[in-house]
């Protein structure tokens, strides 16, 4: 059984930086990509970043994050981390990280709180 463990998250202020970390087990795919998506409270689930190993490592981000926002990670162990700066009221949510085979069913991990508050 496929699972993933997120880690990280918590309260910052404005301008805060925070680290959401994402490991995955129980699977044996070559080429898949790892993400991170969030839910903020009453809204859609929307994408936030995301980085492919079939893609060699190359990366992709939601406009509303882009150079504040960095994924990373040890793609070859399914690992994601999901580096977060200059934090803005609008980025608290529920963010969840995703990962998703080429072939096969998506996997999630649980939710992990991120607020941004004054």
């Amino acid at each position: 059984e496929v699972q993933l463990q997120a880690s990280g998250g918590g309260s910052v202020h404005p301008g805060g930086s925070l680290r959401l970390s994402c490991v995955v087990s129980g699977f044996t795919f070559r080429n898949y990509r790892m993400g991170w998506f969030r839910q903020a409270q009453g809204k859609e689930r929307e994408f936030v970043g995301g980085i492919s190993r079939s893609g060699g490592g190359s990366t992709w981000y939601a406009e509303s994050v882009k150079g504040r926002f960095t994924v990373s990670g040890d793609i070859a162990k399914a690992t994601v981390t999901l580096e977060m700066n200059n934090l803005k009221v609008e980025d608290t949510a529920v963010y969840r990280c995703i990962l998703v085979p080429r072939v096969g069913p998506d996997s999630w991990g649980q939710g992990t709180q991120v607020t941004v508050s004054s």
